[in-house]
């Protein structure tokens, strides 16, 4: 059953992130990550928006690559964590899909699914300490898969960077050394940045090997939340590069209260009335993906202006001091973020990132 709140979605936004990943690094192929349902925005939708303007597309899992072949989608798919057995191999072959393969059991699947893949993307661990192989396997792994004709349209490889939203970490340098270091006199292409790195200036490594062909993968810039985590005091947020909102997140106002001093509001009575405010109850809780932890403060937009909210919040509700907006009333629709109020706004003053706040939005509310 569908809400009263609602998601905005702008598919100009989106392409105009897109558009500006491609100016961070001029000629490297932009291959735009929609995994966990295209960061909450729907996997389908944000597959359809880009096609035209992206190089390929990457998700996760297989199961999301077949989706998108279902819904029609026949471009360049890059499946992050790649199969994982034979089965998924064979998906991955009759998908026309480039898995990423990053462990020992897949070589073996590889083995046991009796195909041959045409492009395939050999993934490293150079200090994320996720997935990928280890530096001293490249060769191992490259003989594994040439020798068993994997590859033949391109054998490609890549490494995801632990401390890219913040370009002064050691960390970073050392990664995309190993990098260099792994995939030097390989034939193929490369893959270093997300979202983050391609902030730092590293959608081609770290500048080296400037002729081999990079694809970049941008994901949570693409929907408008910036990448970089400092300064911590006060990290930059999407409209400080020019990142458009992709989602916005609205729910009415539908009742007014008028707390005497020494009032509490919601569970517990967290937050207290003096006397004087008036408290909007919007239609928007924790089971719609808002953070139940946010705390009174956090900001929620109303007729223009940022109002606190106050107390607790709950299932399907949440209450906002209203009287700095003596104008607004029952009906007024509340934006809790997205156009006029960053994600990252919201996600900091909860203790959590925008990440979180866009992938969990659920299937309640109503597209606007």
């Amino acid at each position: 059953m569908q809400r009263a709140a609602s998601i905005r979605l702008d598919p100009d936004a989106l392409r105009h992130n897109l558009a500006l990943a491609r100016g961070l690094a001029p000629g490297v192929g932009m291959w735009p990550v929609i995994k966990a349902e295209g960061y909450g925005h729907g996997l389908e939708w944000t597959a359809r928006t880009l096609a035209e303007d992206a190089d390929g597309l990457a998700v996760s899992a297989v199961e999301e690559a077949e989706a998108l072949r279902g819904a029609g989608y026949d471009g360049p798919l890059l499946v992050l964590q790649g199969p994982r057995d034979a089965a998924g191999v064979r998906r991955c072959a009759e998908l026309a899909l480039q898995p990423a393969l990053h462990a020992r059991f897949q070589l073996d699947a590889l083995a046991q699914a009796g195909v041959v893949l045409p492009e395939v993307w050999v993934k490293f661990n150079t200090g994320m300490n996720r997935l990928g192989f280890v530096p001293g396997e490249a060769d191992r792994v490259e003989h594994a898969l040439r020798s068993a004709g994997h590859g033949g349209q391109g054998l490609h490889w890549m490494t995801h960077m632990a401390c890219a939203d913040d370009p002064a970490d050691d960390h970073n340098a050392a990664q995309l050394a190993a990098f260099r270091s792994i995939v030097a006199g390989r034939d193929g292409a490369r893959s270093v940045a997300n979202s983050a790195a391609l902030f730092a200036g590293w959608g081609r490594g770290d500048g080296h090997g400037a002729d081999e062909a990079f694809r970049a993968r941008p994901g949570i810039m693409l929907y408008g939340c910036h990448p970089a985590s400092v300064p911590a005091d006060t990290p930059p947020e999407g409209p400080d590069a020019d990142l458009r909102p992709v989602m916005t997140v609205q729910a009415p106002v539908i009742g007014i209260q008028h707390p005497a001093p020494g009032d509490g509001v919601g569970y517990g009575a967290t937050w207290t009335a003096h006397g004087g405010e008036r408290i909007g109850i919007v239609a928007m809780g924790y089971a719609d993906g808002y953070p139940r932890h946010a705390p009174t403060g956090t900001p929620v937009r109303v007729r223009g202006q940022l109002c606190p909210l106050v107390g607790r919040v709950s299932m399907d509700m949440l209450a906002v001091d209203l009287s700095g907006v003596p104008e607004a009333g029952v009906g007024d629709l509340a934006t809790l973020w997205g156009e006029g109020l960053p994600v990252e706004r919201v996600a900091r003053a909860a203790g959590t990132i925008g990440y979180e706040l866009l992938t969990r939005v659920a299937g309640r509310l109503r597209p606007a």
